[in-house]
């Protein structure tokens, strides 16, 4: 095999435990799809059904997430693909020289590209990490009624009040919308926010996924 033949692989992890291989592969083929030269395996963290959505429930993940990214064999790259970037400091530490991304660093960055007032849709009531640190008074923060965890977002209602929340932060003076929980990408409302707000919508996933594929040209 020749030099350029060689794929660029990424380690994904997802931290929502799911036995649903619609679900559970449904990030790896998003940049797949888009960024067909990645080559990407999926992994996701056990006992975690809901997710991550409240510091308890980061807290008991992180150690689960870095054992993850350890167990990954001959991966150029690993993202965690989560808004919250939980473990991701953490398996920079314990993979030192392994490019390591997640989810909210990566939308963070391209948000900012967009414009300075950065409208945060999400499903926690708190800020992802990443937003709250690299946004400090860029940002509007907009929650929909009655999404609590990534369960309710595949729901018509959930849906529904995704949408409303984007016309909220519009507005209230975004001009661009940061999608804030990796799930938001899953269901692919962010086309239809487009449509709703005439508004940039930064997806988490492919955003970590033009983050992937920027580190294997750079080789």
């Amino acid at each position: 095999m020749s030099h350029h033949e060689k794929t660029f692989k990424v380690g994904l992890i997802r931290v929502l435990t799911c036995e649903d291989p619609e679900v559970l592969y449904s990030h790896q083929r998003q940049i797949m799809e888009k960024f067909p030269s990645l080559d990407v395996e999926t992994k996701c963290i056990p006992d975690q059904p809901e997710g991550i959505h409240s510091p308890q429930l980061c807290e008991i993940a992180v150690p689960k997430i870095v054992e993850t990214a350890k167990s990954f064999q001959d991966v150029d790259m690993i993202i965690v693909s989560c808004a919250d970037d939980p473990g991701v400091r953490q398996i920079r530490e314990a993979l030192p020289g392994m490019p390591v991304t997640g989810g909210g660093e990566t939308t963070v960055a391209l948000a900012l590209r967009y414009g300075s007032k950065i409208g945060v849709l999400g499903i926690t009531d708190y800020a992802p990490n990443a937003y709250a640190r690299l946004l400090e008074g860029k940002m509007i923060l907009e929650k929909p009624e009655g999404v609590d965890s990534t369960l309710d977002l595949m729901t018509p209602e959930g849906r529904k009040q995704v949408i409303a929340s984007g016309k909220n932060l519009k507005e209230k003076g975004a001009e661009v919308i940061a999608l804030a929980c990796t799930g938001l990408a899953t269901i692919g409302v962010a086309k239809e926010l487009e449509e709703a707000t005439g508004l940039p919508v930064i997806d988490p996933v492919l955003a970590e996924g033009l983050f992937a594929y920027y580190e294997s040209i750079r080789r």
